[in-house]
């Protein structure tokens, strides 16, 4: 298990609370990219939520499902061994792969060890060296809870000793969420192992652009100073939900969370629309709905938007890998990243249609300027060095 000499990573993420591809490859890219730095780097699941999404009755016990879910993962990219399941959810917990003395050893041992999402609730054994990292993949509520000082924001915090956020326009002055001098966050963002992407990629003939996502998620929604803010994008895509008939640009969604009436009403609009879940549940069909699109258009959660966190989807970042421009909605990162070729922001209509007529117009440029943008931005050796440096390694 050990690789002599190789400093130790730990990647506490949630693969199985959700198996659906887009939340592997974010995990993977992770992994690889710390592995391609000359880390060993471990998976280990210890977040005591139960994997529902593995039981077909309520008598069923997924547990042993999640495990083997995991494992395939790991010995597909030949990282073998170096992965823990404790499920945490049961009466009489078991781990699989490691063992848990193992796996409280590697907590001893590990040079760092990663919170992604903040999905796992912080215990003893993960921050008693000091090394526990917090990495946020969705900004604004987390910040809201800091400025309205919740208790139980404020103590999941303090245990980790470095802080990384999505959020990569927070503290700017166009940026409406609340900056809180407690806990200093670093600007990180999704990376991407460009050869995961380019040898898959189509040759730029793909008819639609796509996205992959959820239409409605009526939860999570925020409060601050007065005014709501929403999480689920079906709200977003209400106000563009004409634009198939302001262009002959085809446009599918590739949805989970609505309804037959929903999607009755999306494709009277002129949106081709499919089930998610029919290129979601492994990464090679995922992947070749990505590679095989012409571009991607999507939009942004509402908090997103309005608060201007900068937020940039891990799943446009692949689009971009896999050489297929970007159009998604404004939240501020045009103060980050290069835009008006391979990757355009949009606050109105309009903007959405002259974005397509361009790309159009010369695809091939803008599918290289993509390409270019993912390997500049997003590639793992520009991403993970920032944050190893953050952290002192």
């Amino acid at each position: 298990m050990n690789i002599a000499g190789k400093k130790k990573i730990v990647l506490l993420g949630m693969m199985t609370k959700m198996p659906v591809a887009g939340v592997v490859w974010q995990n993977v890219h992770y992994i690889l990219g710390f592995e391609k730095l000359g880390y060993e780097t471990y998976y280990v699941e210890d977040h005591a939520r139960t994997p529902t999404s593995f039981m077909t009755s309520e008598t069923d016990d997924p547990t042993p499902k999640a495990a083997a879910y995991i494992e395939r993962t790991m010995r597909r990219y030949d990282l073998g061994d170096r992965w823990c399941f404790r499920a945490l959810h049961e009466a009489k917990p078991r781990c699989f792969g490691m063992s848990e003395s193992q796996l409280l050893d590697l907590y001893k041992s590990a040079h760092l060890i990663i919170n992604l999402h903040g999905g796992t609730i912080p215990r003893a054994e993960h921050y008693a060296t000091n090394r526990l990292v917090f990495l946020e993949t969705d900004p604004v509520e987390l910040q809201i809870e800091l400025y309205h000082d919740k208790p139980e924001a404020l103590e999941f915090l303090k245990p980790h000793c470095a802080f990384f956020t999505f959020g990569e326009n927070w503290g700017s002055k166009d940026c409406r969420l609340p900056v809180d001098k407690r806990f200093k966050f670093h600007p990180t963002r999704q990376p991407v192992v460009m050869e995961l992407w380019e040898p898959f990629r189509s040759n730029g003939d793909g008819e639609c652009f796509t996205t992959i996502g959820n239409w409605q998620q009526p939860f999570r929604e925020v409060h601050f100073r007065g005014e709501t803010y929403h999480w689920s994008k079906h709200y977003e895509f209400l106000k563009i939900i004409d634009l198939p008939k302001k262009t002959k640009q085809p446009f599918e969604l590739a949805l989970s969370s609505y309804s037959d009436g929903d999607k009755r009403m999306l494709e009277q609009k002129g949106w081709r629309v499919r089930h998610a879940l029919d290129i979601s549940t492994d990464e090679d069909p995922y992947r070749d709905y990505i590679c095989q699109s012409r571009g991607e258009f999507t939009v942004a959660k509402d908090q997103n938007v309005r608060l201007r966190s900068g937020w940039f989807s891990d799943r446009s970042a692949t689009y971009l890998a896999a050489g297929r421009p970007v159009i998604t909605q404004d939240t501020g990162f045009g103060n980050i990243f290069p835009t008006g070729n391979g990757l355009f922001e949009f606050n109105s209509m309009r903007e959405i249609v002259k974005a397509v007529d361009r790309i159009n117009a010369d695809y091939a440029r803008h599918s290289k300027a993509a390409s270019e943008i993912a390997r500049s931005c997003f590639n793992y050796d520009v991403v993970l060095p920032r944050l190893l440096k953050e952290v002192g390694m």
